[in-house]
């Protein structure tokens, strides 16, 4: 379909990572109960006068529920972490 109508082909996506231990096996964490598994992701974005923004976002992977967001221009390392 997207060729017929002329559009590019979206490449495919890479296989998520793994988390490996040291004797050559793979743990990948998955969420038993709420709270179990968190992740975070940026998300960035320019006002209408050109300046950059970033929002973090944290969430829970078991209920998929939105836990924080935090936005501002710059988030270094301590920002992350006291989110």
């Amino acid at each position: 379909i997207w060729r017929q109508e002329g559009l590019k082909v979206p490449c495919k996506q890479p296989k998520k990572g793994r988390l490996w231990v040291n004797d050559g096996s793979c743990l990948r964490l998955r969420p038993e109960h709420p709270n179990h598994v968190w992740s975070y992701d940026f998300v960035e974005d320019r006002t209408h006068n050109g300046r950059k923004f970033r929002m973090l976002n944290v969430i829970d992977e078991f209920t998929r529920e939105c836990l924080a967001i935090r936005v501002d221009r710059k988030l270094n390392s301590t920002a992350v972490i006291d989110v």
